[in-house]
């Protein structure tokens, strides 16, 4: 099957994909990717994942600012595209885009559509305590997130799972599943179901500023936060006007009283030592910390060589 194909997608999430359409009896006819950006402390441009992997397998690689322009769109159809497949590509694809290849264009969407549409679909879910997630692969429309489900795929959410985590097993499952579901779609096989629209959620955008952690919450929030900004942007707190990522907690429904923010320690029935923050309401377990300009460790080991750690009060 000769299909032409052509690719849109920027982060390592889109790279299965994109290798499974590669090594496949499809063809792909070009690779859209974001223009490089400055990364890292000399602010050097950076390829994304999607360009460096396209270009190893000698695949044309296209990076406009955005879709809208026209010669961007007559480029485009120049191609002749029989279907468009996008994977966290990053561009709002216009109307006039959507109407150029003959299949349109089928998107990979990391959750249960309709529920966390939108940018953070992936640390939404743990944000909100869902017990499980996926993949759906869906027509594009113009409205995000809102076109017709093609096919899906279910993960059950494990309580150490994190965004980096899941985001690497959906890259996975999403890319076989477009794979299962390309050939039938083209066929005339697959038909496309719409969404409830009053079932639908909206995840929305994580910043940098999400990170600071509010000890004022209950435990039970801030464990899912911890989980949901790893590896990006990394709950954390600051102590001697350092910032503490906190990378690994746990909620803690036993142990002594402790204000929000008061870091305490005590041995628990078996005998261990359990080093903790007091909440909004219970305690967070401390598993794994980092201090600004240092390596991560386990929370025991960084107690044990800064003394004065425990009975600290961490800023709300």
């Amino acid at each position: 099957m000769n299909r032409r194909i052509v690719f849109m997608g920027t982060p390592a999430f889109a790279v299965p994909t994109l290798e499974a359409l590669a090594s496949s009896q499809f063809r792909v006819a070009a690779v859209y990717t974001q223009p490089d950006r400055p990364s890292g402390r000399g602010r050097k441009l950076v390829a994304s994942p999607v360009k460096e992997f396209a270009i190893s397998r000698d695949i044309p690689v296209y990076q406009p600012e955005s879709l809208r322009p026209q010669v961007v769109q007559d480029q485009l159809a120049a191609l002749r595209p029989d279907v468009i497949v996008v994977a966290a590509y990053g561009l709002i694809l216009p109307r006039t885009v959507l109407a150029i290849p003959t299949f349109g264009a089928l998107n990979i969407h990391p959750s249960l559509l309709p529920r966390h549409r939108g940018p953070s679909p992936i640390a939404n879910a743990l944000l909100e305590g869902d017990d499980v997630t996926g993949v759906a692969i869906m027509l594009v429309r113009p409205r995000v997130d809102s076109g017709p489900v093609l096919s899906s795929r279910s993960l059950r959410i494990g309580p150490e799972d994190t965004t980096g985590s899941l985001t690497d097993e959906l890259a996975l499952i999403g890319a076989g599943l477009l794979m299962e579901t390309l050939g039938p779609w083209l066929d005339g096989r697959v038909q496309p179901e719409l969404q409830d629209e009053a079932l639908a959620t909206y995840s929305r955008m994580i910043s940098k500023g999400d990170a600071e952690i509010d000890w004022q919450l209950p435990a039970l929030q801030i464990w899912r936060q911890v989980r949901a900004f790893h590896p990006w942007p990394g709950a954390g707190t600051f102590w001697r006007g350092k910032r503490l990522k906190v990378l690994k907690s746990e909620p803690i429904s036993e142990g002594p009283e402790a204000r929000p923010g008061e870091v305490v320690q005590w041995k628990n029935r078996n005998g261990g030592t359990v080093l903790a923050v007091g909440t909004g309401e219970g305690l967070l377990g401390l598993c794994r910390v980092q201090l600004e300009g240092r390596r991560e460790t386990d929370a025991e080991s960084f107690a044990l060589g800064r003394r004065d750690f425990v009975g600290a009060l961490l800023p709300s």
